[in-house]
């Protein structure tokens, strides 16, 4: 493919050819109908008896049948332009559009692709400081374009060959074939279920061309934003549809929930009889308030408006789901570009409402970590993982290990989904837990071994082993951090909730982290000595401190 053969494709030929087969499969239906009703009713109708009679309703049945497995073929052809069509519209829309671009910024592209600009700065052709950097941009997107084309291209041929085969070899005229073309036709609209290994689901998005791609965000954004091994930026795409579409029904679910019921139901014995329906009806509107007011909080965050925007850098959401507490997993900067990816998994009470603040010390991790190496042109992304449904108290629910083996497989497969979209080099990837939320790294580490480079505890109760060997990474690379103030510890032994040996124990085999004063909600305070070491550990200089 090449720019001029996309920039000048008749788009309109293949889509007056679609039409004409959807014509054909009309006309096709139509026949088979007239077929049954004034050949094979009539026939069986008739008071024709004997072998003849049953040789000619079989072969008739038999003609009514193919019919309609003809139809059904013509459809998938039909269907298949349609789809090309679609495809290579979007491919020419984005080669034009970067080729306008090129030519209002004062590039040059050649027919090979070439880019060339007049480089003398006091020309008025000249484009800028930054030309070179803009025509890698601009050639990116022309390369894409093409790419994208050509693979739409070898879609649609491949498809058309075989149903090609079909028609002049007769087997589309038999019953099992039709019904594995309509399966295979079925699949490629069908979105892998979740829990799915993000590496299949990873070659079935890149078998996808862009306009289907966009076809599956916009029609399932509800599947398409949760599934671990969509790149961040569909799965942000999809999930901004999710919030949105979420907003409206919280609030209408609300609206709906009408008057305050009677606080009390009477009087017995000169005690006032509590009415449980007006006990149920605020603990509905608080939650759906709480949830609307994270929301928000959510939406400024990301689309840079209000107090929640950082210092204008972008957020993706890779997560988002109201049932229950709800969850959202939010990312500082594009995880599958960024040279430096860490994951933080909060503790007890972490839930939608939550959310923001975790988003906040993900902001505050990326400043540190750029902090640690000033001027360097690495860059990373920070992630707020409110993916699992955490306890919601200190006794009894974050006494147990239920929440944490019911995240691990959740958690292990983001880490692998990570990898996996990732672009060009692999990242350095950091997998961090505070406080019940180090006990969930702690069992996923354990008993899935995801694919990090650094481990970091953060006020930990326990996760599980007693030595930091027991997490399937080199001990070297698991750290520790509890500040002076943090009394976690204390109250963990206290209460029988430690989760095995305290990582802060010699005999744990942790490299233990400067924390300084800091109390247990406090490690990501600007400034404070916690958050700069994260910012080392973040960048793979951890075991420099």
């Amino acid at each position: 493919m090449d720019i001029a053969t996309l920039r000048n494709a008749d788009i309109n030929g293949i889509t007056t050819a679609g039409a004409a087969y959807d014509a054909l499969v009309t006309a096709l239906g139509r026949h088979a109908e007239s077929w049954q009703h004034e050949v094979a009713d009539r026939l069986g109708a008739a008071q024709w008896t004997g072998t003849a009679a049953e040789n000619a309703t079989a072969e008739i049945q038999a003609i009514g049948t193919e019919l309609r497995l003809a139809a059904q073929e013509l459809s998938f052809v039909s269907r298949a332009l349609a789809e090309a069509a679609e495809g290579f519209a979007a491919a020419q829309a984005h080669l034009i559009n970067a080729l306008d671009d090129a030519e209002k910024q004062k590039f040059t592209v050649a027919p090979d692709g070439r880019i060339t600009w007049d480089a003398e700065p006091t020309s008025a052709n000249h484009p800028g400081d930054r030309a070179e950097e803009t025509a890698k941009e601009l050639g990116r997107r022309i390369t894409a374009a093409l790419n994208e084309a050509a693979h739409a291209d070898s879609e649609i041929a491949q498809r058309l060959n075989h149903l090609a085969r079909n028609a002049s070899s007769g087997t589309g005229l038999d019953a099992a074939t039709v019904r594995k073309d309509r399966e295979a036709f079925a699949a490629r609209e069908a979105v892998p279920p979740t829990g799915t290994d993000p590496e299949a689901v990873k070659r079935w998005w890149d078998s996808l061309t862009e306009a289907q791609q966009q076809r599956f965000v916009l029609n399932h954004p509800d599947r398409i934003g949760n599934l671990d091994g969509i790149p961040a930026v569909a799965r942000d795409q999809a999930n901004r549809i999710n919030l949105a579409r979420s907003k409206q029904d919280l609030q209408a679910r609300l609206d709906r929930l009408g008057p305050e019921p009677a606080q009390f139901l009477g009087w017995a014995k000169g005690e006032p009889i509590p009415n449980p329906d007006y006990v149920a009806w605020h603990r509905r509107q608080q939650d759906l308030r709480e949830k609307l007011t994270a929301i928000a909080a959510i939406e400024g965050r990301l689309t840079g408006d209000g107090a929640e925007s950082r210092d204008g850098t972008p957020a993706y959401l890779l997560g988002y789901d109201t049932e229950g507490k709800g969850r959202a997993i939010v990312s500082v900067n594009n995880p599958d570009t960024a040279d430096n990816v860490v994951t933080l998994v909060p503790g007890t009470t972490s839930r939608l409402a939550t959310a923001i603040g975790d988003v906040d010390k993900a902001d505050e991790m990326v400043r540190a970590a750029d902090r640690t190496d000033p001027g360097s042109p690495r860059t990373t992304a920070a992630i707020a993982w409110v993916g699992y449904d955490a306890p919601q108290n200190i006794f009894p629910e974050a006494s147990t290990d239920a929440y944490a083996e019911n995240a691990e497989e959740d958690l292990a497969r983001f880490q692998h989904a990570l990898r996996t979209t990732h672009e060009g080099t692999p990242s350095h990837n950091t997998l961090m837990g505070h406080s019940y939320g180090s006990v969930v790294v702690g069992f996923t580490m354990r008993d899935h071994t995801p694919p990090v480079d650094d481990v970091v505890l953060v006020g930990s109760p326990g996760v599980g082993v007693d030595h930091a060997e027991d997490l399937n990474i080199d001990p070297s690379r698991v750290h520790v951090a509890r500040g002076s103030q943090d009394t976690m510890i204390k109250t963990a032994a206290g209460t029988g909730l430690l989760f095995g040996r305290d990582p802060m124990d010699t005999d744990f085999g942790a490299r233990h982290l400067p924390a300084g004063t800091t109390d247990h909600s406090h490690y990501w305070l600007p400034g404070t000595e916690s958050v700069r070491s994260f910012g080392a550990v973040i960048t793979g200089n951890g075991n420099d401190r």
